[in-house]
């Protein structure tokens, strides 16, 4: 995490937020280290749920999709990592089409009931390109239907203090209803300092993965001494055949994007040479890769750790777009608007459905 100044840690302090798709909690790291309130969680994965509840003493409701929106207590900030194995490059990409998508319609519902003054939302670039762009402008229509503003960026963790090379699609959207004329809002630019994997890693640990049976193949020599940062993660050999998990990197540069996904000597990770020994990364060391403190309770076994961590989010990245809110004054609008807009909505009936059925049935 970025360790913010004193003037930044309150600034939330009057926003209540809702953290759907939550996993184990990274939007909501980010949101309450500027003194934001979480009034509602949900989650289906009950590891997940366990890491949840062990760090923020709340247990998320369960499946989405059988969360009826009324049910959910009025908040500011709606933030959603949905579901993202639909749309990524790694997986079958049948975007809406997935069983799994049937919780982004869920979604809309809740967004079409609640009116929430902002949308934060995550997930891979590809959901940019899927399906020939159909995918995203549907997306796109419903929430501008819905009177939303809409902006969005691919941003890298590596360049947010992480050293890790993780790209992901961020989604801002904000209430026109709330804020009447249209928002300036521009995404946060790289930090200048940056991070290797060096930086990252726990000491005195044996976990060594290769041992004399395993053929290790295309070292480059010249890697083994390197001690000059590379921007980019920097492969230096091969495990067997170089599978998923059997390609190995230097310590000296951004990690690989860690994964949700095992496979090989040093699943979710890939391995690493480390003191003369190769390995893979710990699940403390993934947590430092996505921004998660070290007081972060990891009350699971390491595979589901692994996994957990691999299906997070960037905290760092979160809390540079609210850092950006604040200083672009679009969070004080918030604050001068909301009161106003919350009467206006009291005075309309509101229904849990007023999507036709049919746009969700098509799907596109």
């Amino acid at each position: 995490m970025i360790k913010l100044s004193a003037n930044y840690q309150k600034n939330l302090a009057d926003i209540k937020f809702i953290d759907l798709f939550a996993g184990i909690g990274g939007f909501r790291l980010a949101l309450e280290s500027f003194g934001a309130k979480c009034v509602f969680s949900c989650e289906i994965n009950k590891y997940s749920c366990l890491t949840y509840q062990k760090n923020f003493g709340d247990n998320p409701y369960s499946d989405i999709r059988q969360i009826k929106p009324s049910e959910i207590p009025p908040h500011d900030i709606l933030c959603a990592g949905f579901p993202c194995q639909a749309f990524s490059i790694s997986g079958k990409q049948k975007g809406l089409n997935d069983l799994r998508s049937d919780v982004v319609f869920s979604l809309f519902k809740i967004i079409e009931y609640q009116r929430p003054a902002i949308l934060f939302l995550e997930n891979v670039p590809n959901l940019l390109k899927h399906d020939k762009r159909k995918t995203f402008a549907f997306i796109l229509k419903q929430l501008e239907s819905l009177n939303y503003q809409v902006e969005y960026q691919i941003l890298d963790a590596s360049d947010y203090q992480l050293p890790q090379s993780r790209k992901r699609l961020f989604i801002l959207a904000f209430n026109k209803n709330v804020f009447g004329s249209p928002i300036k809002h521009s995404f946060p630019a790289p930090l200048s300092q940056r991070k290797i994997v060096k930086d990252i890693l726990e000491s005195k640990l044996s976990r060594v993965i290769v041992n004399s049976k395993d053929k290790v193949i295309n070292w480059l020599s010249e890697n083994f001494s390197c001690q000059t940062p590379f921007a980019k993660p920097r492969r230096i050999g091969t495990i067997n055949k170089g599978g998923q998990g059997e390609r190995i990197y230097s310590i000296y540069a951004p990690a690989i994007t860690i994964s949700a996904s095992s496979g090989g000597y040093a699943p979710n990770t890939g391995a690493y040479l480390v003191d003369n020994t190769i390995r893979g990364l710990t699940p403390r060391e993934c947590a430092r890769l996505q921004g998660f403190p070290d007081n972060f309770i990891i009350p699971v076994a390491e595979k589901q750790a692994l996994q957990q961590f691999g299906n997070s989010l960037p905290v760092n990245i979160v809390q540079c777009i609210i850092k950006g809110l604040i200083d672009q004054e679009i969070i004080d609008k918030l604050g001068k608007k909301k009161n106003k807009y919350q009467c206006q909505k009291l005075r309309i009936k509101k229904t849990e459905a007023l999507l036709p059925p049919v746009v969700f049935g098509s799907r596109i």
